[in-house]
């Protein structure tokens, strides 16, 4: 499995035939510079966790040019279908649920947030429940995008029912858990081999380092990947 991370919440993740963009906010992060194009180069899926703009990002314009898969809840897809997206290129879920991408599968977790994205005069479109997404590849891999969210118990569940071996996890604070309740959560939750930060840095009112997910995870066993922004690593 070969992931590349382009700053806040968005990933490239590369197994088997598939070339998967999570949460693709490319234009306009100020964690990178070049515009959607490059990232999009080859994708044949695009998952996102929920309908905030810093996570759909460019996922429209994704979607048209490449004729990748959608993989989001159901609003988001129907959303993005009045967006111009193909309904033929959409696979739908919802809590709970798993859907076959071919080669990989998602399921869809709890996540503890919200889920829109804004209009004109400050209205908000709302766009279902936030997600987390846990991949299942046919190679026996598994990643847990866990989207925007707090720390909660039922984690434990998602642990031991899909027990994912690397965990992509938010820990920017304010809209998010910040490091060290992240870093709770998997020593008290999980079993991950690697975990990878997220959702931090971007912006100035969240976190602007890893450093206290980092320092919560000494001695727990668990690795501790913080990645340079634009560069592939092999898990």
């Amino acid at each position: 499995m070969k992931l590349t991370w382009y700053g806040h919440s968005a990933f490239a993740v590369e197994a088997g035939e598939a070339r998967i963009l999570i949460d693709p906010f490319l234009s306009g992060n100020p964690s990178w510079s070049k515009g959607w194009e490059e990232a999009a180069e080859g994708v044949t899926h695009v998952l996102l966790t929920h309908g905030h703009s810093d996570h759909v990002g460019d996922a429209a314009a994704i979607l048209k040019k490449t004729g990748a898969q959608l993989v989001a809840n159901f609003e988001i897809c129907m959303y993005l279908v009045g967006q111009g997206v193909g309904e033929d290129r959409i696979n739908p879920g919802n809590t709970g649920g798993t859907v076959d991408c071919g080669g990989f599968t998602v399921t869809f977790v709890q996540a503890l947030h919200s889920s829109s994205f804004g209009g004109e005069g400050g209205q908000n479109v709302y766009l279902g429940n936030p997600l987390g997404l846990v991949l299942h590849f046919a190679d026996g891999g598994s990643l847990y995008h866990m989207g925007d969210t707090d720390i909660f118990s039922d984690m434990a569940l998602v642990n031991e029912l899909h027990a994912p071996k690397v965990g992509i996890v938010p820990i920017g604070d304010r809209f998010t858990m910040g490091g060290a309740v992240a870093a709770l959560a998997c020593r008290r939750f999980f079993d991950f081999e690697t975990v990878i930060p997220a959702h931090y840095a971007t912006f100035g009112l969240l976190d602007q380092s890893a450093d206290k997910f980092v320092e919560g995870l000494e001695g727990s066993g668990t690795k501790v990947l913080v990645p340079k922004i634009g560069e592939p690593f092999e898990l």
